[in-house]
């Protein structure tokens, strides 16, 4: 620990708090503390770290194939363009200010040293997301038939859907097992409804769009939380598919 050429060979060079400077400068991490204990700290944050690394790509993975899967099948195949650009800056907006809250999130850090496994993170990202895909063109299918809808309407329906489903997708992709089994950060549920709260006031009032009834509203919640359980079903039965290892989307190294 206090010979440098060793410490820069490393891959992660630890310099002790009372380490000489040369050594300080070669090491990757220095230790502003006394003894060895704070290593087991960093260790352990830096793997609850990677957890929300993983658990954000897998969302962002997630949201993009639901998103981009379902504006492209309803122009290609029903020649409707589902949400204007209005509502589409709407939806980042309020997709980032509630995604920043994912690094307070709870998580659980793996207890072996981990690595990234695309293919496993992609398998159930893209689970999510062709769900998610399905959920918007059923609650287009009901608007069209069951409510009726003009075109205005039923893009404010399609809007708000897409707004509170792929929030809901969130909670889904923080977990190997069912969404439960790790307890949300009240930073992350505070941030989720209350953009979520601010979608619902944006299509019930009109804001920058023309307005849709409390009931459609309510409609979309009852459907879309609905839709989240089975989602939740769906992603378990990803891990099942692609061969979940201890920490699921990350392999052990070997």
């Amino acid at each position: 620990m206090n010979d440098a050429p060793a410490l820069k060979k490393a891959d992660a060079g630890i310099a002790v708090s009372g380490a000489t400077d040369a050594a300080r400068a070669a090491a990757s991490i220095v230790l502003l503390a006394p003894g060895l204990s704070t290593i087991v700290d960093a260790i352990r944050e830096s793997r609850r770290i990677f957890r929300r690394m993983t658990n954000y790509a897998t969302y962002r993975v997630a949201e993009t194939v639901a998103l981009l899967g379902f504006i492209s099948l309803a122009v290609v195949f029903y020649d409707f363009h589902p949400v204007t650009a209005t509502m589409i800056v709407l939806l980042a907006i309020l997709n980032d200010g509630a995604i920043l809250s994912i690094a307070y999130d709870n998580v659980k850090g793996d207890t072996l040293p981990q690595r990234w496994n695309i293919r496993k993170l992609l398998g159930v990202a893209t689970a999510l997301g062709v769900w998610a895909t399905a959920r918007s063109l059923t609650i287009m299918h009901l608007g069209q038939t069951t409510f009726g809808l003009d075109t205005p309407a039923l893009q404010r329906l399609i809007y708000l859907n897409l707004s509170i489903g792929g929030h809901l997708t969130l909670f889904a992709a923080r977990t190997m097992g069912p969404f439960w089994t790790v307890r949300p950060s009240r930073i992350l549920v505070a941030a989720v409804l209350g953009t979520q709260f601010i979608a619902t006031l944006i299509a019930v009032n009109g804001f920058l769009m023309s307005p849709i009834s409390w009931k459609l509203a309510g409609f979309v919640w009852a459907f879309s939380l609905g839709q989240f359980i089975i989602q939740d079903f769906v992603k378990m039965g990803a891990y099942l598919i692609v061969g979940p290892t201890h920490s699921g989307l990350i392999s052990r190294r070997p």
